[in-house]
C-alpha cells in the first residue's frame, strides 16, 4: 500500500481551503445564527447555510445532508443535466470514472450509479427499488420519519465483541471480518437508503466498528490532524473488501454526547461523520460514492451519562450492502 503520510501537509492544506470555501461559517455558534427556521405542514424545517436541514416533529428530530457535496471535491468536473425527464448530476474524475446521481421529481435522490472507463456500470443503490419508497413519493420532509422500519432486535448468535468492534483493540483482520460479515439475522427484503439511515433495528442487522480511538472537542467536528494515521487501519480494511465488490455500500455514523441542544447536537455528528468519511476519501482514497454519512446527535449514549464525556462524541462505520435496495 502506498505511503499516503508522503505530502500530508499539503493535502491538509489543500483540504482547509476546499473546507472554507465550501462552509460559510466558523464553529457551532456562528452556525447557530445563521439558521432559518420554517414550517412545513407539521413540520418544523430548520435549514442550515450549507445545505442541511433539521426536521422536527412529533417530539423527533431528524438532520439531512445534501451527500453530492461531499462527492463533488473529490472529482474534477461535475454537471447536471435532464435524463429521461429527471435530473442527474455526473460527476467526471480521473480516467474517465465517472458516478451518475439521479434524482425524482421531488429532489430525493432516487439512485447512484458508477461507469468505469471500461463502460462497465455499478449500481450502488436504487431506492426505487424499495415499494415503502415508492409510496412515500411527495412527502419532501415528513415522509422521512415514514422512513423508520420497525423491527424486533435481532437475536444474536456472535459474541458481542464480534458485533461490535473496538477499533483501537482489533486488528486488521478482526477490522474486515466485520465489514464483510453477512447480516447477523436473515433479511426477507431490500430497503431504500432512508430506511437504513432512519431505522436503528435494522442497522442492527450488521456489525459495527466503534473509532473509539478518534474523539472530538466539545462542539468540534474537526478530526486533528495527529489522528489521520489512526483510520489508515480502516480505510485498508475497506479497500479490501472493495477489491472483492466494488460495489459495497458504508455507512460512517456520528454521535454526540449528552450536552447541549438536539439540533446543536445532530448538526455537530452529521459534520463529524462528514469529516471522517473526506478523510478515508481524500487522504486514503476511498471512493467518496461508496461512503454515505448520518449523524444522529445523542440518541445511541456509548456511557450512559447526562454530562460532557469525550468517547460518545464518536463515529462508527458499518457496511450495509446487504440491507439496500438495488
Amino acid at each position: 500500500m502506498q505511503d499516503f503520510r508522503r505530502g500530508r501537509d499539503e493535502r491538509v492544506r489543500a483540504r482547509r481551503e476546499r473546507q472554507r470555501e465550501a462552509t460559510p461559517f466558523r464553529g457551532i455558534d456562528e452556525l447557530k445564527s445563521r439558521r432559518q427556521e420554517r414550517r412545513e405542514g407539521n413540520a418544523v424545517v430548520i435549514e442550515e447555510p450549507d445545505k442541511r436541514s433539521i426536521i422536527r416533529e412529533g417530539g423527533r428530530s431528524i438532520i439531512r445532508t445534501d451527500e453530492n457535496e461531499r462527492i463533488r471535491r473529490n472529482f474534477r468536473d461535475v454537471r447536471r443535466e435532464k435524463r429521461n425527464g429527471r435530473d442527474v448530476t455526473i460527476a467526471i474524475g480521473a480516467g474517465g470514472l465517472q458516478v451518475f446521481t439521479e434524482f425524482d421529481d421531488d429532489g430525493r435522490t432516487r439512485r447512484r450509479w458508477r461507469r468505469g472507463a471500461d463502460g462497465r456500470e455499478i449500481v450502488l443503490f436504487d431506492n426505487s427499488r424499495s415499494s415503502r419508497w415508492r409510496d412515500r413519493r411527495g412527502h419532501r420532509h415528513g415522509g422521512f420519519f415514514d422512513s423508520i422500519i420497525d423491527l424486533p432486535p435481532p437475536r444474536l448468535r456472535i459474541p458481542r465483541d464480534e458485533y461490535i468492534v473496538d477499533y483501537d483493540r482489533a486488528s486488521e483482520d478482526d477490522l474486515y471480518d466485520a465489514l464483510s460479515a453477512p447480516p447477523v439475522e436473515e433479511i426477507d427484503d431490500r430497503y431504500s437508503l432512508d430506511e437504513i439511515r432512519f431505522s436503528p433495528r435494522l442497522r442492527e442487522r450488521m456489525r459495527r466498528i466503534d473509532l473509539d480511538t478518534i474523539n472530538f472537542a466539545f462542539g468540534s467536528w474537526d478530526v486533528e490532524e495527529q489522528d489521520f494515521d489512526r483510520l489508515e487501519r480502516v480505510a485498508r480494511a475497506i479497500r479490501r473488501v472493495l477489491r472483492r465488490n466494488p460495489d459495497e455500500m458504508f455507512l460512517v455514523e456520528g454521535h454526540t454526547d449528552a450536552v447541549g441542544s438536539d439540533e446543536d447536537n445532530l448538526t455537530l455528528s452529521d459534520r463529524r461523520a462528514e469529516s471522517v468519511a473526506r478523510i478515508l476519501s481524500e487522504e486514503f482514497e476511498i471512493p467518496s460514492e461508496n461512503l454515505t454519512t448520518q449523524g444522529y446527535g445523542e440518541q445511541f449514549l456509548k456511557i450512559g451519562t447526562d454530562g460532557p464525556e469525550r468517547i460518545n462524541r464518536r463515529v462508527a462505520i458499518r457496511r450495509i450492502t446487504p440491507l439496500l435496495a438495488r
